[in-house]
């Protein structure tokens, strides 16, 4: 019976290491630990002219933090704002997502928003994904991009968050499906160095800052079956977005002839503003509603970068019925072009 006994105990640790070597090589420990954060510290942004007029601008238009922290008519072509919403949040009628999603009220109200949240709990979540309660926020709030958000941009964002008018609106906390919810566990990272100005010495260099905080290759480059980006598809379009909009495809804006190779500076400068390609109609799940408050210099910068983008033969195309598509495995109009 000793002998028995000790082959079990062997056995069992045998089966110890491999499932910790197994969970090492794999998903990790973070699910089961939980996520990487740093403790808050006590930081104060100071309110100034320039970074509340800085903070407008990101969270109302190149940010896009009303996108999804406000709710609006998706059934009108510019999505209008419904009234008493602004950054009150939201819950996601996205279909396809693993659970039910609910975003933040980020208005300075004390019990039902982030009035009682610390300057650094606030800049915690919006770069780190760690909320104010110390959860791994879903990264559909896209702090993986907001890593990069300067130091001041950043100062900017909390001072124009803290100014809001307060509204009283109580939201429901996220709740993600078995195993996504201990999957996300691992997205957050603490960031605990400066992050300073980005490179602004080219049209370039400026634009691909912008496209980053507005999250473009979220919507625009095709994903896997795991979320991960599929390789040589970046920013070649159709990821299908399914809700009160409609179904909707998002489309190619690489260089490719089935892109929009054909766009010059102009005409992205006048899709952005108006929400037409021609007398085509842009879906209101395209924020373009927010983007037409950007500036010029701003719009012709993301343009430049965008021309850049590596050409991806892709052909998506909302005005025909959704056909299977072998190149990204989705269903969207055109797929069987491709």
């Amino acid at each position: 019976m000793k002998i028995v006994g000790k082959i079990f105990a062997w056995l069992f640790v045998c089966l110890g290491v491999i499932l910790a070597v197994g969970i090492s090589f794999t998903i990790g420990w973070r699910p089961i630990i939980g996520p990487r954060s740093r403790a808050v510290t006590s930081r104060k942004f100071e309110a100034t002219p320039k970074r509340m007029a800085r903070g407008e601008y990101l969270v109302q238009h190149a940010a896009m933090c009303v996108a999804c922290h406000a709710d609006h008519d998706f059934s009108k072509h510019d999505a209008p704002l419904i009234p008493n919403t602004l950054l009150a949040g939201i819950h996601f009628d996205e279909k396809g997502l693993p659970g039910d999603v609910y975003s933040s009220n980020i208005t300075p109200d004390p019990e039902t928003g982030a009035g009682s949240w610390t300057d650094d709990q606030l800049a915690r979540a919006i770069r780190e994904g760690i909320g104010h309660d110390g959860r791994a926020l879903f990264p559909m709030m896209p702090y993986e991009h907001f890593r990069s958000m300067s130091d001041e941009d950043l100062a900017s964002v909390v001072v124009y968050l803290r100014s809001f008018p307060a509204i009283r609106h109580a939201q429901p906390q996220t709740k993600i499906a078995f195993p996504v919810n201990y999957l996300i566990r691992s997205v957050p990272e603490p960031i605990e160095a400066p992050v300073p100005e980005p490179d602004r010495s080219t049209p370039e260099k400026r634009g691909k800052y912008l496209v980053n905080l507005a999250t473009c290759s979220d919507c625009h480059t095709p994903n896997d079956d795991r979320g991960e980006a599929l390789a040589g598809l970046d920013f070649a379009g159709g990821n299908v977005f399914e809700g009160p909009w409609g179904y909707v495809a998002a489309a190619n804006i690489t260089q490719d002839a089935s892109g929009i190779s054909y766009y010059d500076e102009k005409q992205f400068i006048q899709v952005m503003r108006t929400g037409y390609v021609g007398a085509r109609a842009l879906s209101p799940i395209m924020p373009w509603f927010l983007f037409r408050g950007m500036t010029d210099a701003d719009l012709a910068d993301i343009f430049a970068y965008i021309k850049t983008l590596k050409p991806a033969r892709h052909h998506v195309d909302n005005s025909l019925p959704p056909t299977y598509c072998k190149i990204c495995r989705e269903k969207h109009g055109g797929g069987d072009q491709n």
